[in-house]
């Protein structure tokens, strides 16, 4: 099922989510519905924010960034084969010297900065049987988890470029919270009660 994903000035995308345990209802049934409500949006990533829920859950899949021109081919195999659902997940360490790409984000629309970040991580994280696994990961990789993983920390994109640069976005993100913007797949405004 297609869910509708909650769009910039909703308060659940600005709360610390909160962890989940084995028996939280329905789990396989919600990460299926969000796997579905992504791959509908295109996105490559999802948070259980972004449909609502301040829990402590988002899924990766970076096989639509393996088609991009300018990547070696060992960093083409790594995103084509990535596919990951993260609960009660904990950025444990980032390293090396930020660096720029540009983001977006299916909460906030035809809205896209570059952001800086660190290029290496190492994250402690449950898989959908709440089995226990530390990895690290890197480049393209990294930065999706690190975006997804902001999120339920409450924080987005948007938080994470210059003053200036907000103040030049800050109509477009009036009209998004206001509902006043086309996209083609199902959203969610907190401003007004229609859903498109």
């Amino acid at each position: 099922m297609t869910l509708p994903i909650i769009a910039y000035g909703d308060p659940v995308l600005r709360k610390k989510a909160t962890v989940i345990s084995p028996d939280y209802p329905e789990l396989k049934a919600l990460i299926d519905n969000m796997y579905e409500t992504m791959y509908n949006a295109y996105g490559v990533g999802l948070a259980a924010p972004q449909i609502g829920l301040s829990i402590r859950l988002f899924l990766v899949d970076t096989s639509p960034f393996a088609e991009d021109e300018g990547l070696t081919e060992e960093e083409q195999k790594q995103l084509k084969d990535f596919k990951c659902t993260f609960i009660n997940a904990k950025i444990l360490h980032e390293e090396g010297d930020d660096w720029a790409f540009n983001e977006g984000c299916l909460s906030i629309p035809n809205i896209r900065e570059d952001v800086f970040r660190q290029p290496k991580i190492k994250i402690q994280y449950q898989d959908e049987d709440f089995n226990e696994h530390i990895k690290e990961f890197d480049g393209l990789l990294a930065r999706v988890i690190q975006h997804e993983y902001d999120h339920i920390e409450g924080v987005l994109f948007t938080d994470k470029i210059s003053s200036f640069k907000k103040r030049l976005i800050k109509r477009k993100l009036q009209n998004i919270s206001k509902g006043d913007i086309s996209v083609d797949y199902k959203m969610k405004f907190p401003n007004i009660s229609k859903k498109r």
